[in-house]
């Protein structure tokens, strides 16, 4: 009989020890899924300025600012002043190079390079966080019908704007 309360008791301990190591490890968790700094409870995303020669792109982007911030349940403003807190940012280059060609001068696939600069401020205006030259690429096709060529340089940009909205957002929460 000895030997099977030794053997219970031993599971206690294991038990006990495994709940302590849980308990004591709550704070961990994965990067961008924590709280927006500041005590900002909402945020308005100011229209990006564009400093490129495609027009739209600044559209394009904040969209997609818009987007993450109400995928991640953060309630976004209408204009500048209503939300707790602002993000304000640029697209400082859209450039495009030929990465495929069929022949010399006929291009099968392209691929976008966009850059943006962002900042995020709270209340009153303090300057929460801030980073420059966010730059990104994404590949796509060339045909020779010209306005589905444009969807689909337009369908790239998006998907940049996509990933960089969601590295700005991670990047804001890290460590909140």
């Amino acid at each position: 009989m000895m030997s099977l309360k030794v053997k219970h008791d031993g599971y206690r301990l294991i038990f006990l020890g495994i709940l302590a190591m849980l308990v004591s490890s709550c704070g961990y968790r994965f990067a961008g899924q924590g709280h927006l700094p500041g005590g900002v409870s909402d945020v308005t995303v100011a229209v990006f300025e564009n400093h490129t020669s495609e027009t739209g792109v600044e559209t394009i982007v904040t969209r997609c600012f818009i987007a993450e911030f109400v995928r991640r349940g953060v309630k976004t403003g209408g204009g500048s002043d209503e939300g707790h807190a602002v993000l304000r940012g640029s697209v400082t280059a859209l450039h495009i190079d030929t990465i495929s060609r069929s022949g010399q001068s006929t291009a099968l696939e392209r691929r976008v390079h966009l850059t943006v600069n962002a900042t995020f401020s709270g209340i009153n205006g303090v300057m929460l966080w801030s980073a420059k030259g966010l730059t990104d690429s994404e590949a796509y096709n060339v045909v020779s019908d010209k306005p589905a060529t444009e969807q689909n340089r337009t369908a790239a940009i998006k998907k940049i704007a996509e990933r960089i909205a969601e590295v700005v957002y991670n990047r804001i929460t890290d460590g909140f």
